[in-house]
């Protein structure tokens, strides 16, 4: 197997004018891993080193407002998004002092509709607690950015269009009521988008949207991300990081005009 060093030689190069893409991590469970048929849990030993790994490297994590304020003010260089979907519990006691104690920060994306919980989305389970209004607050008050992941974890892009409002729109008010501050993201449950559905979210007043890999709708409100999963060990975030230039666009292209009405500044 060759060293990460002899990876990056056999690549072909970008071209000398073009920056670094965006990198966003997706992340969602931090428990021991013991039954995961969806591969969306990371243990904590595991999250450890994977952060240590960011650390060694000179890169730091940020939550993705932080990274577009960033990228916007011309200096991103080093920054990683660290996003958690589905607002699980287990991050305020997994996660959240790992992130703490390497200075980083991140973003919750959380079900307003589904407080206290469980993933009954996940028909094969495990079934796990959601966070409380309690551990919103809790996370909020510790740093990091809080997203809506929606009202209760629909596939948006099947949802008629009060559903599609309501799990857009309600959401973000319903967290700004429980964090008493602004809202700026998004996150599409299951990646799932279309132009029906950026349209929406864009109306509800979010500054930004985070989607998996959104393909021609890749912009500012469908931010691509990388799967991040208890596989990855040194050698595989090593091999990801090398190949993301090669299937993103260019920052530039991502930057919101504006964070909605939470006036984050982003040139």
């Amino acid at each position: 197997m060759p060293a990460p060093t002899a990876l990056r030689r056999l690549l072909p190069k970008p071209p000398l004018w073009a920056k670094p893409p965006l990198w966003v991590a997706m992340y969602h469970s931090i428990t021991d891993v013991a039954d995961d048929p969806y591969r969306v849990t990371v243990s904590p030993v595991r999250f450890a080193r994977q952060l240590h790994w960011l650390g060694d490297r000179g890169l730091r994590g940020v939550s993705v407002r932080e990274l577009l304020a960033a990228t916007a003010a011309g200096r991103a260089k080093g920054l990683v998004g660290l996003t958690f979907d589905d607002g699980y519990a287990d991050f305020l006691d997994s996660a959240l002092p790992l992130l703490r104690r390497h200075g980083f920060t991140a973003t919750v994306y959380v079900l307003p509709g589904r407080l206290g919980g469980v993933n009954d989305w996940d028909a094969e389970g495990p079934r796990r607690p959601l966070l409380t209004e309690e551990g919103i607050e809790r996370i909020a008050a510790a740093g990091m950015e809080i997203g809506s992941h929606g009202l209760t974890h629909r596939r948006l892009t099947e949802a008629d269009d009060a559903t599609l409002a309501d799990e857009t729109r309600h959401s973000r008010s319903l967290l700004e009521e429980i964090t008493g501050g602004p809202v700026d993201g998004f996150c599409y449950p299951y990646g799932a988008v279309d132009p029906r559905v950026v349209r929406a979210v864009r109306k509800a007043g979010y500054g930004y949207a985070c989607g998996i890999d959104p393909g021609p709708l890749t912009s500012a409100y469908a931010l691509p991300r990388i799967h991040i999963g208890e596989d990855d060990t040194s050698w595989r975030l090593t091999a990801k990081r090398a190949l993301h230039p090669l299937r993103r666009r260019h920052p530039a292209e991502l930057i919101p005009a504006r964070t909605g009405p939470a006036a984050v500044v982003l040139g």
